[in-house]
Formats: structure tokens, C-alpha cells, sequence
């Protein structure tokens, strides 16, 4: 598909609704107390700053004049007590805040993590990892501050307004007017401009996301990038996408500059035209000289809310893009879930039923088409075909990893679709061809399936298949700390603690997908002691290039033509010569 790429941006599924920030009022209601105490220091933090002019204004046109030397360090020490007080209430709401806004964040992170955890696989197919993970890390980060400080911030300074307003009424209703004034200019200029500053942060958004999935994908790639010599070419790719990303941030960022331009602008010539009206229009009779710097003085406070609210919409316009994307994830739609009324699949014994199953990862391209068999328990069955036959695919659907596109699978006579994916999964071993290893502890490697499992069930496990003696020449033995992806591992030795977590989770039905693939053949030889009589009992299901691995299943299936082309034992499919005797023939004589 076209988005799962780096460089092809990600248009939105639906437009903005501002219903979004509806939704978010979910994680602002939590946090409803420490916003309301936040917001009464700010109120009369903001309202205990402006006395001041007043307290100027008596001073100029009384105190002064009159002389009072007492009075006028009265006044001054008024002041600066108002200052004082406002900026501490100020300081003790920022520190409100600032938990408010990690809060926040950390209810935000944790639903959308939760979320990733419960999507299909589908959805990961679709998606470079870099895409998924900026919108839980740099696209939280940024709504953050909007969602707890931005609403806060906006209420207050509405009131501010109000505030502000009744204050320069108050003072002189005529030079009110004439601050007013560049009102009008100022909303025409934000309406112009608000639609394509939401579409250029919506870009820088879509250059953000692509930046961060290819610089993810070249990091787990750099083993590929220096054997191939790709450094040079990489850096053009990345240096292409930086540019891209910087020339929309610049582009964005000259109409988020517009606003604050504007406000400056205006707030400079009402100041002008304040004074240019109370000193040459009115008359000395009308206003004082007091009156004049009082209303100066609101003038400015007039507009610095202005200024402020212009800057949270700055801030509300790039929260928009950001915000529409966590909620986009969100609203991903876990199609690979429990139904309504889905019960607990009981113990199995391990019958499993494919009844005219038909599936495709995409519309209208089936990969298996009506394919019909029957497992009976205990029964080993060997998966072999050409790739991209539809050997994984099938084993995928035993473990629902995704829904049919239709039919159905039976376990023991109940339709996998119909039962809990915790008690389904909980009873299969399941080790895909990708032997990922978690950083930590091997110890902790073994046990990540099984919590409760003791160190002697851990040790056990590790023995049945052949990692307890590479292990224990570790210095710190099952301690030994490792890291992402195993790193430190070989492939074989990645392969076989993965092996031993299959294990230790004593499953009714195992699958083991290309199981034996990275392990040399003296420890595959050992391996396979331990896996007889491991598999004794339990349904498994085996895919294995190496035929030699599989022969001794007891049925081999051969993958083809979106079906079962073949089916039976090594000994029948041979005496039949077709499919599986080529096949097998084939990889005798590669080995010759």
C-alpha cells in the first residue's frame, strides 16, 4: 500500500471535527481540580496586576501634586506589592500546571499505547513503525501544553479582556473606543489566514511523520546499509527529507509570525492614536494627563492579551494536526477482537477444523481459497510449499491474528471466532521465523509468555532444547543482560531462547514456524531429540524449507495454488511423485 512508505505523506481518513476536542476533555475532566485551583491564582494574579494602573494614575494626578512625599512611598510600596504577589501566584500556578500537563500526557500515552496493543497485525503491515511511534511520543508532547496551560490560559485571558475593558470604561469611555478600535483589523487578518495556517501544519506534521519512519527504519537497517555500502545514498534520502520538513516548518512558521506582527502593529498605532486624541482633540477640561498614561498603560494590557490569545491560537492551530492524528490512531478499529458474547475456550485436546476457509490481506486477492481439512489430536502436520504459498498464512489464522474473509476454523468443535483471544492464544506455543528478543535479562527472555514460571521450569526448558549450555558459558549465565533484538546473540542462539519461551508455556498446540532455520545441523540433530518428545501429545503444525526436518511428520501438507495441492505421509507423497517428491528430490540433490 501507498502509506507504508516514508515518503509518501499520510492524508487524513476524515476532516478536523471539532468534536475532537470534545474527546479530549476526557483527560482535562481528570484533572479538574488543579485546573480550577491553577486557574483562581491566575484570576487573582491577573486582577491584583491590574491595580496598577490606578495606583499610577492617583500618584500623577494627586499624590504628586500635592506634594505628600509620605503618600507617594505609600503608593510605591503598594506596587511593588502587587508585583510581588502577582508574579508568586503566578510562580505556584505554574507549578500546578506543569503536573497537569505530565498528567495529562501520561493518560494520553497510556490509552494510545493500550490501544497498539490490541490492533491487528493488519495495521502494523500498513505502517512504517516510525509513523506509529511519533504520534505516542512527539505529537503527545505537543498537545500537552495545549490541553492543560492552553484552556487555562484562554479562559484567562478572555477575562482579562473583560477585566481590562471594565478598567479603561471606568477611566474614560471616549479613549475606550479609540483602543478598540484596531479590533475589527485584527479578526479580519485571522480569518484570512486560518485555514491555510491549519493546512501548513497539517504538512509539517505529514514531513515530521515521514522523517522519523525512515530515520527508524535506517537505524534497525544499518547492518544492511554498511555491508552494501548505502551510506552516501542514505544521507541523500535523509538530507531529502529533512529539506522537505524544514521548508513547511518555515512555511508555517511565516503565518504563525503574522499574527504576533499584526498585534504589535496595531497595538503600536492605537497607542499613537490615543495620543494624538487626548492630547490634540480633547480638551484639558475633558482628561487629565494621569488619565492619559493610566489609559496608555491599558492600552498595552489591552493588547497583550491580544497578543496572547493570538499565540495559544498559534499554538491550537498546531495541536489541530497533531491532535488529529492521536485521535485517528485511536479510533482505529480493533477488528481482531473478542465478539460481544465470546466465551472461554475450555482445555483442548487439539482437534482443529478448517471448513471452507478463504482469506486475503487484501480485498478481492485471496491467498487461501475454500480450503477444507481436519487435525486430530496429537497429530504432527508438516506445512511445505513454495514461498508465498500460504504456509504462514495458515498458521496466522489458527491464532486469529486475522479474521477470515470467510468459512471458519474449529478447535475441538468451537469456532475460533466465537471464543476469547486470551484463552485461545493461552493454549498455543506459537515461534514465527523471526526470533525477536527483548532487552533484558535471558532469564527474563524465557519467561516473558509465562510470569510464574520458576527458574528450575525456566533451566528445564532452556535443557529440551539445546540453550542451557551456550547459556551457562555466559558470565552471568540465565542474567546475562541482552539487548534489543538480541544483538549480542547469533541468529541460532536468538532462535533457541525463543525456542525455549515457546516451550515453557506447555502448550496444547504448537507452531513452529521455520523453527530450525538459523541452527546448525549438530544442534538441530540434538534439538530434534528433545522436540520428539516434546511434540508427543500435543497437535503441532511445522513449516520447514528443509524438508529432511519435516519427514517424519506424521502428515505433510503441500501448500500450492491456494490450497492443499497434496497431503499425506513423507513415504505416500513420495510413492505418489508429484508435488512433494520434486520438491524433496530437488533439495537431495542440492545437497549432493
Amino acid at each position: 500500500m501507498a502509506r507504508n512508505k516514508f515518503d509518501i505523506d499520510e492524508n487524513l481518513e476524515s476532516p478536523f471535527d471539532i468534536r475532537h476536542f470534545g474527546r479530549a476533555m476526557v483527560y482535562i475532566k481528570k484533572q479538574k481540580k488543579p485546573m480550577i485551583i491553577a486557574f483562581l491564582l491566575s484570576a487573582l494574579s491577573a486582577a491584583i496586576a491590574l491595580s496598577a494602573p490606578l495606583i499610577m494614575q492617583h500618584v500623577v494626578d494627586v499624590t504628586i501634586p500635592s506634594k505628600a512625599v509620605g503618600a507617594l512611598f505609600g503608593w510605591s510600596a503598594l506596587m511593588l506589592a502587587t508585583i510581588v504577589v502577582s508574579v508568586y501566584l503566578a510562580t505556584i500556578r505554574s507549578r500546578i500546571m506543569t503536573r497537569v500537563g505530565q498528567d495529562i500526557i501520561f493518560d494520553i500515552r497510556t490509552d494510545l499505547f493500550k490501544h497498539l496493543q490490541e490492533l491487528p497485525f493488519k495495521y502494523y503491515d500498513d505502517r512504517p513503525q516510525g509513523k506509529i511511534l511519533i504520534r505516542v511520543v512527539n505529537y503527545v508532547n505537543s498537545v500537552s501544553d495545549v490541553l492543560s496551560n492552553g484552556i487555562i490560559n484562554f479562559i484567562l485571558e478572555m477575562l482579562n479582556l473583560v477585566f481590562i475593558a471594565a478598567f479603561m470604561f471606568a477611566v474614560d469611555v471616549k479613549l475606550s473606543f479609540v483602543i478598540l478600535a484596531g479590533l475589527p483589523v485584527f479578526l479580519g487578518i485571522m480569518l484570512l489566514i486560518k485555514n491555510k495556517q491549519r493546512r501548513a501544519w497539517q504538512a509539517v506534521s505529514n514531513k515530521s511523520s515521514n522523517l522519523n519512519a525512515y530515520l527508524q527504519e535506517s537505524i534497525s537497517g544499518i547492518r544492511v546499509t554498511q555491508i552494501f555500502s548505502r551510506e552516501q545514498h542514505n544521507e541523500g534520502i535523509f538530507t531529502r527529507l529533512a529539506t522537505n520538513f524544514r521548508t513547511e516548518w518555515m512555511r508555517a512558521l511565516r503565518y504563525n509570525a503574522l499574527i504576533p506582527f499584526s498585534v504589535d502593529n496595531l497595538a503600536t498605532i492605537v497607542s499613537a492614536l490615543l495620543y494624538l486624541v487626548g492630547l490634540l482633540a480633547l480638551s484639558p477640561q475633558d482628561i487629565t494627563f494621569g488619565v492619559i498614561l493610566a489609559m496608555s498603560s491599558y492600552a498595552f494590557r489591552f493588547w497583550q492579551p491580544i497578543l496572547n490569545l493570538s499565540n495559544l491560537y498559534n499554538s491550537f492551530i498546531n495541536a489541530v494536526a497533531y491532535l488529529e492524528r492521536i485521535f485517528e490512531t485511536l479510533d482505529e478499529p480493533v477488528t481482531v477482537s473478542d465478539v460481544p458474547d465470546a466465551k472461554e475456550l475450555p482445555p483442548v485436546q487439539g482437534r482443529v477444523t478448517f471448513d471452507n476457509v478463504t482469506f486475503g490481506y487484501d480485498p478481492g486477492i485471496n491467498v487461501l481459497e475454500n480450503l477444507n481439512f481436519d487435525i486430530k489430536p496429537g497429530e504432527s502436520i508438516a506445512l511445505v510449499g513454495p514461498t508465498g504459498a500460504g504456509k504462514t498464512t495458515v498458521v496466522n489464522l489458527i491464532s486469529r491474528f486475522y479474521n477470515l474473509t470467510g468459512g471458519k476454523i474449529l478447535i475441538d468443535d468451537q469456532d475460533i471466532s466465537q471464543v476469547t483471544l486470551k484463552s485461545l492464544r493461552g493454549q498455543m506455543g506459537i515461534m514465527l521465523q523471526d526470533s525477536f528478543i527483548f532487552s533484558g535479562t535471558i532469564l527474563d527472555n524465557i519467561r516473558y509468555g509465562r510470569l510464574d514460571a520458576t527458574e528450575e521450569e525456566i533451566i528445564a526448558a532452556a535443557k529440551t532444547v539445546c540453550a542451557d549450555e551456550f547459556i551457562q558459558e555466559f558470565e552471568n549465565g540465565y542474567l546475562t543482560e541482552v539487548n534489543e533484538r538480541g544483538s549480542k546473540l547469533s541468529q541460532g542462539q536468538r532462535q533457541l531462547i525463543s525456542f525455549a519461551r515457546t516451550l515453557l508455556a506447555d502448550p496444547k498446540i504448537l507452531i513452529l514456524d521455520e523453527a530450525t532455520s538459523s541452527i546448525d545441523a549438530k544442534t538441530e540433530r540434538l534439538l530434534q531429540q528433545g522436540l520428539n518428545e516434546l511434540l508427543k501429545g500435543r497437535t503441532s503444525f511445522i513449516i520447514a524449507h528443509r524438508l529432511s526436518t519435516v519427514r517424519n511428520c506424521d502428515r505433510i501438507m503441500y501448500v500450492s495454488d491456494k490450497g492443499i495441492a497434496e497431503s499425506g505421509s513423507h513415504d505416500e507423497l513420495m510413492a505418489k511423485r508429484g508435488l512433494y517428491y520434486r520438491l524433496y528430490s530437488a533439495q537431495k540433490m542440492e545437497v549432493v
